[in-house]
């Protein structure tokens, strides 16, 4: 049997496998509301601390962590999984219980109750839903397909391996929901997270665990004024940026207001947090680093190139299966929430108050599938995936983050307030962080992060005092939007 029969034998029948154990665990779960919110969107609210875990965890890693920060090929991208734990506490112990609070579906229905606006509650889930549109998604699907196509080191064109990603992902996303998504994410985050350290083993015993001749700059975790992450960008943007991805981001925290109860989603957050810290910042710098002692500096290419040549034939496919689930889970969950921001935040406030959820999710899947195709190409010319994404993550997160704040910690605050903010915030990220701006700022874009963040606290105070003629106070502790737990 050659090579490829192997390698696509034992991918089929693991992937199989995954697929029967997710039918197993969900076959029993009530699904007489199967078209219902909460039953689509939050599996209804019956997930355990171990799938939320899971769920978290796989939906954040897949090929553009595990590709994109092993390209960059140096140890100090490890920071950003350091300082993710930050994120997840803060999620666990501030935003989550206020979510459970409020009875939320999404990250943004909190938003119109603080404020009392339905308006507030679209603005914010439209520029979620376009984020996960326009980065996002032919991000991870890029990512995947490139990793598919170096680890295998065939010549199928890169777009026929991102279309057969994206039609799965699709049909994956439409017929499953939540509960099938963090189930499947779960099995398949096992497989992932137990192949990827046996990846960081097989590396190390390429190079016999000896790192010289490797530049001390690629081993160093006090990165340089030029390197990707300057050692002081952890002391500015660096928090602001995990509070955002971890405590507001749709996509995350559907996993964590998927819980039966506060406690049990607490539970969950804080596993993902252990999980971070012990295992993944070795699975996205090791490989990378090996691979630069063996082949140079390639890129992007390198962690699939590495895993070809370190792994047995068989085990290949293994990897393969557990690399595409990952791939198929975290498009799912983009999909699946950027349908819920939809759905939610848009369709039921302005078009029809009581759709046909599943229809209605089908006909969004296709069009953002669809989209993503598109822009697959675009992220082809990137020199890299993971700085290309947290750089263009920045013309929504501090925008969206303030109005967060801003609702959380003050009340008497006028909508209209929140929303010119937030549109503000958009522009002047962009102005300063695009060379081709005229109001270029030549500081990394992580310092320019709590700028951005703090003129949209300021300018939305500002407007609301000035301009709608209110007056804003702080939140006391008494107030319900203080989190107790």
């Amino acid at each position: 049997m050659s090579e490829n029969m192997i390698q696509l034998s034992v991918f089929a029948l693991v992937t199989a496998i995954i697929g029967l154990l997710t039918y197993i665990k969900c076959r029993g779960a009530n699904r007489q509301q199967s078209t219902q919110n909460k039953e689509y969107f939050l599996a209804g609210g019956g997930l355990s601390w171990v799938f939320v875990a899971g769920s978290i965890t796989l939906t954040n890693l897949s090929t553009d962590q595990l590709v994109g920060m092993n390209g960059n090929q140096m140890a100090l991208l490890a920071w950003w999984e350091f300082s993710a734990v930050i994120g997840l506490i803060i999620l666990a112990k501030v935003f989550l219980p206020v979510y459970y609070r409020y009875n939320c579906t999404t990250t943004t229905e909190l938003l119109e109750k603080r404020y009392n606006n339905k308006h507030i509650r679209a603005v914010i889930g439209s520029i979620f839903l376009l984020g996960n549109a326009f980065i996002y998604m032919p991000a991870v699907i890029y990512s995947g397909a490139l990793f598919m196509q170096t680890m295998f080191n065939v010549n199928i064109p890169l777009m026929y391996i991102a279309v057969g990603f994206t039609v799965l992902g699709a049909i994956y996303a439409f017929f499953g929901g939540l509960r099938a998504v963090a189930v499947s994410d779960t099995y398949s985050g096992v497989l992932l997270l137990s192949m990827a350290m046996l990846v960081v083993f097989l590396s190390l015993q390429a190079i016999n665990f000896d790192f010289s001749d490797i530049p001390a700059e690629r081993l160093t975790f006090i990165g340089d004024n030029d390197s990707p992450l300057p050692w002081h960008t952890l002391l500015t943007g660096m928090i602001f940026i995990q509070m955002y991805y971890w405590g507001t981001n749709q996509t995350i925290t559907q996993r964590a207001m998927a819980a039966p109860t506060l406690k049990e989603a607490q539970k969950g957050v804080f596993a993902a947090a252990g999980i971070r810290i012990l295992i993944v910042p070795a699975i996205v710098v090791i490989p990378g680093i090996v691979s630069y002692k063996l082949y140079g500096d390639i890129g992007d290419a390198a962690y699939g190139r590495i895993v070809g040549d370190v792994m047995p034939t068989w085990l290949t496919g293994v990897f393969a299966a557990a690399m595409a689930a990952a791939v198929l889970s975290t498009y799912n969950s983009l999909l699946n929430s950027a349908t819920a921001l939809y759905v939610c935040d848009i369709h039921e406030t302005y078009i029809k108050k009581d759709p046909n959820v599943v229809k209605l999710s089908g006909w969004v899947t296709l069009l953002l599938s669809t989209l993503t195709l598109v822009l697959v190409p675009i992220y082809q010319q990137a020199e890299s995936i993971i700085n290309l994404l947290q750089q263009l993550n920045g013309l929504l997160s501090m925008p969206i983050l303030s109005i967060f704040i801003v609702g959380l910690l003050f009340k008497n605050i006028d909508a209209r307030a929140g929303i010119a903010a937030v549109i503000m915030g958009v522009l002047l990220y962009a102005s300063m962080t695009f060379e081709f701006s005229p109001f270029f700022v030549t500081l990394h874009y992580i310092h320019l992060m709590p700028v951005t963040l703090i003129a949209c606290i300021g300018f939305a105070l500002f407007t609301n005092r000035f301009v709608f003629k209110k007056t804003a106070s702080f939140a006391r502790k008494g107030d319900e939007a203080i989190p107790s737990a």
